[in-house]
């Protein structure tokens, strides 16, 4: 049974920078971080193959950067520039594909989620 633990969220004010980390329990392909904002849906913000691709919503391209130690069975989220439309619970999730693209039902593991505030 594979399990996802998240850490890191916490509240920076604009301009800030946050580390979100994942550890993982157990054996996966593609993994991403999500996050949903109060009253919105979930959203993929960044995605990373088997292969180490990765892939960025426009939305934060060039401010959040993914990626994956493989040896350690962890998955990061480097948060820089922060903005207050940043602010949600972010969500760590894993597939068995070694692609995935945004669809959350390629995700068969989620974590329970760590919340992001920025304050403006």
């Amino acid at each position: 049974q594979v399990q996802l633990q998240e850490a890191g969220g916490g509240s920076v004010q604009t301009g800030g920078s946050l580390l979100l980390s994942c550890v993982v329990s157990g054996s996966v392909g593609c993994m991403a971080w999500f996050r949903q904002a109060p009253g919105k849906e979930r959203e993929a913000v960044a995605r990373i193959t088997s292969f180490g691709e990765t892939n960025y919503d426009n939305s934060v391209k060039g401010r959040f950067t993914i990626s994956r130690d493989k040896g350690r069975n962890m998955l990061f989220l480097q948060m820089n520039n922060l903005e207050p439309e940043d602010t949600a619970t972010y969500y760590c999730a894993a597939g068995p594909r070694l692609r995935c693209d945004t669809a959350l039902w390629l995700y068969d593991y989620w974590g329970q989620g760590t919340q992001v505030t920025v304050a403006s």
